[in-house]
């Protein structure tokens, strides 16, 4: 597992073209969103993983809005909380449930 979490199993299918769930529905994040997305899912606060990943809160802040921009405004699946981007994690196969 890496230092943030990610199993090589989740590493892998990041790394795949497309998705089976949402194909074209699935907005293009990038490694480095996808990592502070998963950061955040597994921390208390946004202060906790910019001390993980090493970077500011403001960063971490403008990654989770770029996300969340991302998926609504791109694909028409918005996640407004983060209850809601865990609920798009999973469907988008950047984690699964057996992961936590």
């Amino acid at each position: 597992m890496s230092s943030i979490g990610i199993s090589p199993k989740i590493e892998a299918n990041v790394s795949r073209v497309g998705n089976p769930k949402h194909g074209k529905h699935k907005p293009k994040l990038s490694v480095r969103e996808i990592e502070v997305l998963l950061a955040w899912l597994r921390s208390d606060s946004k202060s906790e993983v910019a001390e993980t990943l090493g970077l500011r809160v403001c960063t971490v802040n403008t990654h989770i809005t770029r996300i969340r921009t991302k998926y609504s405004g791109d694909v028409g699946r918005p996640a407004p909380t983060k209850a809601a981007l865990f609920a798009r994690a999973v469907q988008d196969g950047y984690t699964t449930l057996d992961e936590w």
